[in-house]
């Protein structure tokens, strides 16, 4: 017997119908599930009591994530200290993150109950914010964290450092440092390029950089980045946002700087489907 939790995106997720009907079928085949709810407002809700001693995370053989890629970050994010193997089932758009589309959803869970898959682990980024107020802010991301602008329109200057080592200054919207997995995501629609998930580098892109040459710059996953915000044109205070995977911002200004390093923690997904990597994204790209 599994332990199955169902990771839900209730507004991907219209009457929870889909949610129900795995808790159902994977019930019915002998397993035990647990279920946790992010509604709209991503506040927690149950539909299950918390089963076991450590909670409704206690014991998880897998964790089945529905809704679109977001959920899927939100969920290993949220986990990530756990190593629950994770798979996804898409209820969003492309679903570059997801493996079961709703039309095979049978086929698939029947496969997980039998340990017809194979696993395999994704790298994460840790920041970690040095504010001038001496305050101390970290945040994991699976995709990417992204440092832009913040209010007005207005070109920021970055500095970049790797090692300690004075790299680059952007003059630009943003900075993107990415994981191979996020390479598909934010860094894509800037301009970088697509790498293979499976692999461990760190890549820096910039957003709409003031320059006739854009370069992103593809790093170690031993290195140790730096980005700086130092005064704007003329001595201006600059004001910059750091999300990650598109949420939990952490407001820098000039003065402050952000390091960001691979995580010791990483995400364990679960893969269906023995196709490559470029198969998928061909079909993914196809689609969109």
């Amino acid at each position: 017997m599994k332990h199955f939790l169902i990771y839900t995106n209730e507004h991907k997720d219209g009457g929870l119908r889909t949610t129900e009907h795995i808790r159902d079928y994977l019930r019915a085949k002998g397993q035990r599930v647990s279920v946790k709810i992010k509604s709209v407002d991503w506040k927690d809700k149950a539909l299950d009591e918390k089963e076991g001693e450590g909670g409704v995370f206690a014991d998880i053989d897998c964790m089945l994530v529905l809704g679109g890629d977001g959920t899927v970050l939100q969920a290993a994010r949220e986990t990530r200290a756990l190593h629950i193997p994770i798979i996804g089932v898409n209820l969003g758009t492309l679903g570059y993150m997801t493996q079961i589309e709703p039309v095979n959803l049978e086929e698939a869970l029947d496969r997980l109950i039998t340990g017809d898959y194979e696993q395999e682990r994704r790298m994460m980024l840790k920041g970690r914010a040095f504010l001038g107020t001496g305050e101390k802010e970290e945040e994991w991301a699976l995709n990417d964290i992204v440092i832009a602008r913040s209010g007005s329109l207005q070109i920021i200057r970055f500095n970049i450092y790797v090692n300690g080592q004075f790299l680059k200054n952007y003059n630009a919207d943003g900075v993107i440092v990415t994981t191979p997995t996020g390479s598909t995501g934010y860094n894509l629609s800037a301009g970088g390029p697509i790498i293979e998930p499976r692999a461990e580098l760190i890549m820096v892109t910039p957003i709409c950089p003031h320059t006739f040459y854009q370069r992103s710059i593809v790093l170690s996953p031993e290195d140790i980045i730096e980005i700086e915000i130092p005064e704007g044109k003329e001595g201006q205070i600059q004001t910059v946002e750091a999300s990650f995977d598109g949420t939990h911002a952490i407001v820098l200004s000039t003065g402050d700087r952000m390091q960001i390093v691979k995580s010791q923690e990483s995400a364990e997904f679960i893969q269906l489907n023995r196709v490559s990597f470029l198969e998928v994204l061909h079909r993914k790209m196809s689609d969109s």
